[in-house]
């Protein structure tokens, strides 16, 4: 058995898990900045790094304590060392390599992306069984990896061999998401805000907004662009304010939407919710034929998703019902930046020799193609 301290800060979550053999999730810990970031409509780097400083010591304790075991029972030491915000990343990987060398144990660098993947190898710990294979899907796997910084599709032909054969050429879904919730006043993180608004759109009344989103499909490849779906949204909120509608909610009233998809006053514009529901609808619809279409391209076994915006029900429940091969999506609690999926990567990178010396040096632009997501 091998036991696996994993630590994350690229953004805006301070993380710690305690993660065996790659599956089981003994400890997973997250203190999440959102509350904080909020007031400013997304995620201010240097707030970022001060608040990981804060946290990261008691976050790491906390989760050796609820996994039940002490500094001595921990094998590795793995840590996400890129993509993500400069200064949040320092804070990771120095508190990782100290502990590494305190330990004598062996640190392992994980690109964050990969990270999110391998959420898909973790199950719920202490939860009953609810049937979820823990041996980790069937390769050939095709990944969607879409998340607040990241839209992209991976072939996975085995652990350590993956390529990336789409990507986003502009903003990412999570971006586009943020952006337009913006433009539409309700409020940060954009992904659950739309989603809740969208949940409020009557019957089929988003068809007239859905209708002037024209999908981007980019033919002929399998790359995304979302830059120009957050225009189409601004042109049409600018375009009701000029024929005197009120499309757009007060952003101090809206903030709430945000917060739960459950308990909603009914405090949404019917006009906002249309449009939410357009916009994901159009978001939805690209991320799933991309998705299927690259799935059967590169004989894939199943397809799996990854990152934040994995959590959004409505790409759930579409790449389900369209896919050709059996879908498999993480639990909720492990699509939003955590530590035990770090973990998760962490084993299987051990298990190959990617191990790190104490030069280990943070990389913010990594790339999953690059030295394979190292």
């Amino acid at each position: 058995m091998t036991t696996i301290l994993a630590i994350e800060t690229s953004c805006d979550e301070t993380a710690a898990a305690v993660v065996e053999n790659g599956m089981t999730v003994r400890s997973s810990i997250v203190v999440s900045q959102e509350a904080l970031h909020r007031r400013w409509g997304g995620v201010v780097p240097e707030l970022a790094s001060r608040e990981h400083s804060l946290h990261i010591a008691p976050a790491v304790r906390q989760a050796l304590e609820v996994a039940g075991i002490s500094w001595a029972g921990i094998d590795a030491v793995a840590v996400t060392h890129g993509p993500g915000l400069a200064g949040a990343l320092v804070v990771g990987v120095n508190f990782a390599k100290a502990v590494a060398a305190a330990r004598s144990v062996p640190l392992v660098p994980v690109n964050h992306l990969e990270g999110h993947l391998y959420a898909n190898w973790l199950g719920i710990p202490g939860a009953p069984d609810t049937g979820w294979d823990h041996r980790g899907p069937e390769f050939p796997v095709l990944c969607l990896v879409v998340s607040g910084g990241h839209t992209e599709l991976v072939v996975v032909r085995g652990h350590g061999d993956l390529s990336v054969v789409g990507r986003t050429r502009d903003d990412a879904a999570g971006e586009a998401f943020d952006k337009v919730a913006r433009i539409l006043g309700l409020g940060y993180p954009g992904g659950p805000a739309i989603q809740a608004a969208a949940m409020l759109a009557p019957g089929e009344a988003a068809t007239d907004a859905a209708d002037a989103l024209t999908r981007p499909w980019m033919r002929g490849t399998l790359d995304f662009s979302f830059s120009g779906l957050k225009t189409a949204m601004l042109r049409q909120v600018e375009g009701d304010a000029t024929n005197g509608g009120r499309p757009v909610g007060n952003p101090s009233r809206m903030a709430g939407v945000a917060r739960s998809i459950a308990g909603q006053s009914g405090e949404v514009p019917e006009r906002t919710a249309r449009l939410a529901r357009a916009f994901q609808e159009a978001v939805v619809d690209v991320l799933v034929s991309k998705t299927c279409d690259a799935a059967e391209r590169f004989d894939a076994r199943e397809v799996v998703i990854a990152g934040g915006v994995a959590a959004n029900l409505r790409l759930r429940e579409a790449l389900v019902a369209r896919s050709k091969v059996p879908v498999r999506v993480p639990p909720l609690v492990y699509c939003t930046d955590n530590a035990a999926m770090i973990g998760a990567a962490g084993y299987f990178r051990l298990q190959h020799g990617h191990v790190a010396t104490s030069s280990l040096d943070i990389r913010p632009g990594l790339r999953l193609d690059d030295a394979n997501g190292a």
